[in-house]
């Protein structure tokens, strides 16, 4: 569908300042911008955002680039100098929120710490998105989202039960921290409403994707329970896999509500089994999920995906087709919530790309933009700053910007 942006969002008037890298910090960024921040993304003058070189790019264009940088401004600073120092901190002293995630004492070396930047703007929330958070013998380590998905517990049970612990091959951990410092940053600016001051968000990678495994220190703490790796099967409930289709295709199900596991064994034939003692709870079926599986993959395996499908819902059996991005580009359950939107963009022409995150029936968001080159606004902004042309001049000529 071709993108038309709606009118402001909720969050117009919120000015945030984007000083982080790859990729949970410049990703809550985004999300503000998403629903009207207004966001200025601050880059080296001489290194951009590494995103912009990450993955395929088109024509030297990078493609992940577009969507990190979506609804941002683009200026560069060179924030260990002195000018660059000075023009961040005249930004900071008219914005709502600043992100950022370099190592620890980064910030305070280069004389932009939260005193400076508290002092030029009592108001101002500092989202602070590193690997460790901003103290503890690991906080001044590098900290990328690969090894917080190695820390948090997440590879150990992620995998077969003879193979490897499994990492997952994209940012799972930075999203997931970057959702939450979008939730924090809010938290925080609501705190302002009350307090009228601002205060820093500490953000460990490490700790969203903790907190979304769910029971496990719970489990731990009280019964000395180590999840193990189960594959595709679930410890809580079974059938719950993937099955491949008589066409070669692959399909989930999942039985989490004993109705659901229920009609399943109708829907295949071995309604027998719902009859055993072991089958009244999702543990008891989980630990006769071989059983489970072969009636299950059995049935799904002498018919193609189409058929299944539409058995499973004619049943009310919870499935779906296991997708690739092409099917995922022409699900039409994607296209009638408008998930991937088409947008103009200067470079590419036209770009598809995922839709802003949640639908709200008053103040929607909106992707007013795709990502900018680098450097593309800084001229503007800094001209809105108070800073003259001759200024500006000298600042570049000095490499500050």
């Amino acid at each position: 569908m071709t993108h038309h942006p709606p009118t402001d969002g909720p969050l117009t008037g919120i000015r945030v300042l984007d000083l982080a890298t790859l990729f949970a910090g410049p990703l809550c960024a985004t999300m503000l911008g998403d629903f009207g921040a207004e966001v200025v993304k601050v880059e080296h003058p001489r290194r951009p955002d590494p995103s912009r070189g990450h993955g395929p790019a088109k024509d030297g264009v990078g493609l992940w680039w577009k969507l990190l940088g979506r609804n941002k401004r683009n200026i560069t600073l060179d924030l260990s100098t002195p000018g660059g120092r000075d023009v961040l901190l005249r930004l900071a002293a008219d914005a709502d929120v600043v992100i950022e995630n370099f190592r620890p004492g980064t910030l305070e070396r280069w004389g932009l710490g939260w005193d400076a930047l508290s002092a030029a703007n009592p108001r101002l929330v500092l989202a602070r998105v590193t690997g460790f958070g901003q103290f503890g013998p690991s906080a001044r380590r590098p900290g990328f989202g690969t090894l917080a998905e190695a820390m948090s517990g997440f590879a150990a049970i992620t995998g077969e039960p003879d193979g490897p612990p499994t990492l997952p091959p994209f940012g799972l951990a930075d999203s997931i921290a970057a959702l939450a410092s979008s939730y924090a940053v809010m938290a925080a600016l609501r705190g302002r409403d009350l307090t009228g001051r601002g205060q820093v968000v500490d953000m460990a990678i490490i700790e969203p994707i903790l907190t979304v495994l769910g029971p496990h220190p719970v489990w731990y703490d009280q019964l000395g329970y180590v999840q193990e790796r189960t594959g595709n099967r679930s410890t809580n409930n079974a059938p719950r896999n993937t099955y491949r289709t008589g066409d070669g295709r692959w399909v989930a199900v999942s039985t989490s509500a004993q109705s659901i596991a229920e009609r399943v064994m109708h829907l295949v034939g071995r309604p027998e089994l719902i009859d055993a003692e072991w089958f009244a709870s999702g543990s008891g079926r989980a630990a006769h999920a071989d059983e489970l599986d072969e009636a299950v993959g059995d049935w799904i395996a002498a018919r193609t995906r189409d058929e299944v499908l539409r058995a499973f819902e004619k049943a009310e059996a919870a499935i779906a087709p296991v997708h690739d991005i092409r099917d995922v580009m022409a699900d039409e359950q994607y296209a009638a919530l408008d998930s991937i939107v088409e947008l103009p963009d200067p470079e590419l022409g036209s770009v598809k790309m995922q839709n802003v995150l949640f639908r709200l029936s008053g103040t929607p968001g909106a992707i007013r933009w795709t990502g900018r080159p680098h450097g593309a606004d800084t001229d503007e902004v800094l001209g809105a700053l108070g800073l003259t042309g001759t200024e500006i001049g000298a600042l570049r000529e000095a490499g500050a910007v």
